[in-house]
C-alpha cells in the first residue's frame, strides 16, 4: 500500500496525462496502467472553462485522485499561484511542485523548490516536490515537512533511466516518507530498477504517451513495477565476484 499523507493507493504507478496521440488512446492506456493517480499541469489545461478539450471527458475521474503540478514555474511565488488555482477549482488538495530552474535541461530549481514547499506546507496541500536526485536536498525537504519526494531519474522526456542509482538508494535508505522516482523513465527496466532500488511508485508520462503502441507499454510499466516492488521486497541475493554452485558440491561421489 502507497501512503501518501491522508491517501491511501494500492498502485505504485502515477501516471501522467499529456502528449499522448488522442483521448481514447489515453482512456485506454490509463485503464490498462492500473494507476489511481493522474497528474496534469495545471497550466496546460483550462480548469475553469467548460468549453476547452479536457482528457477527464473520456474518464471516470471518481475513479482517479487527481495530482495537479506547476509545471511552467520558474519561482516559489508562481509555484504557489498555480497550486491555489488548482485547489480552488476543487481537485485534491495533493500537488506536485514542479519549479523548473533552467529550461535547456528543464532541471528543477532546489532554492525555489524549498520555498515553495515551505509555503504550501503552511497553507495545508499535500506537497510532492519533483527535485534532482540530491541527497541534501531530498533531507532537507523531509525535513520541511513533505509528504513525498519526487527525485528525477534523468532529465524531464529523455527516457535515459536511472542515471545515479546510488543517490536514488540513499535517498531510499534516509527517507522516512514515500520516495516516487520521477521523470528520464524510458522502458520497463527502468522502472522495475526504480522499484528494486527501494523506491515507493514511479512517476512518468512519456515513455507511455510516446510508445509505439501506448496501451502495452501502460501495461509493461504495470508489470514492471509490481515485479520491481517485490523484488526489492523479496530481497536479492549479493552480487559475488566468483561463482558459486547453484547445487551444493558436499556429499556427491567422485
Amino acid at each position: 500500500m502507497l501512503k501518501i499523507g491522508n491517501h491511501e493507493f494500492s498502485s505504485r504507478l502515477l501516471l501522467g496525462t499529456g502528449k499522448f496521440p488522442d483521448f481514447d488512446v489515453q482512456k485506454e492506456a490509463v485503464n490498462v496502467s492500473g494507476t489511481e493517480i493522474l497528474t496534469f499541469a495545471v497550466r496546460r489545461m483550462n480548469i475553469f472553462d467548460p468549453e476547452q478539450p479536457n482528457f477527464l471527458e473520456k474518464l471516470d475521474a471518481s475513479k482517479y485522485t487527481l495530482l495537479p503540478n506547476t509545471a511552467g514555474a520558474k519561482t516559489a511565488e508562481e509555484a504557489v499561484r498555480i497550486a491555489k488555482l488548482a485547489k480552488a477549482s476543487g481537485l485534491c488538495d495533493m500537488i506536485k511542485v514542479e519549479v523548473i530552474g533552467d529550461f535547456k535541461t528543464l532541471l528543477p530549481d532546489p532554492v525555489e523548490t524549498l520555498r515553495a514547499s515551505e509555503i504550501l506546507l503552511n497553507e495545508g496541500f499535500t506537497v510532492l516536490p519533483y527535485a534532482s536526485d540530491d541527497v541534501l536536498l531530498a533531507k532537507k525537504l523531509e525535513d520541511l515537512g513533505v509528504h513525498a519526494i519526487m527525485p528525477g531519474a534523468s532529465p524531464i522526456g529523455s527516457g535515459l533511466g536511472i542515471i545515479n542509482p546510488l543517490n536514488i538508494s540513499l535517498i531510499v535508505e534516509q527517507a522516512t516518507i514515500p520516495v516516487i522516482v520521477d521523470a528520464g523513465i524510458g522502458s520497463p527496466a527502468d522502472a522495475a530498477l526504480a522499484m528494486e532500488l527501494g523506491a515507493d511508485g514511479v512517476l512518468l508520462n512519456t515513455a507511455v504517451s510516446g510508445a509505439e503502441d501506448p496501451v502495452k507499454m501502460a501495461k509493461a510499466m504495470k508489470l514492471a513495477i509490481e515485479a520491481g516492488r517485490l523484488g526489492y521486497e523479496a530481497g536479492r541475493i549479493p552480487k559475488r565476484r566468483y561463482a558459486t554452485a547453484s547445487s551444493p558440491l558436499e556429499g556427491m561421489s567422485v
